[in-house]
């Protein structure tokens, strides 16, 4: 598994007790409750997303061709 990085997160306190409120209904900590909701976020935006380069360590996407505009 790759290393995983730490960083500051700052939330205002309503945020944080819902965010400890789902994570207990999900049975997870906090931390694991933000990478589950940022990973489906981010799946949800791959697929909606247009092709472009893929991201770093990622095989590239297969291109399809893009109808050209009537004028």
């Amino acid at each position: 598994m790759a290393e995983k990085k730490a960083f500051l997160l700052r939330l205002n306190p309503e945020m944080l007790q819902e965010l400890e409120r789902w994570a207990a209904d999900d049975f997870r900590s906090v931390n694991g409750q933000i990478e589950s909701i940022l990973h489906e976020a981010i799946g949800r935006r791959r697929k909606k997303a247009p092709a472009t380069a893929p991201a770093p360590g990622e095989a590239p996407a297969e291109s399809k061709p893009v109808p050209e505009e009537k004028q």
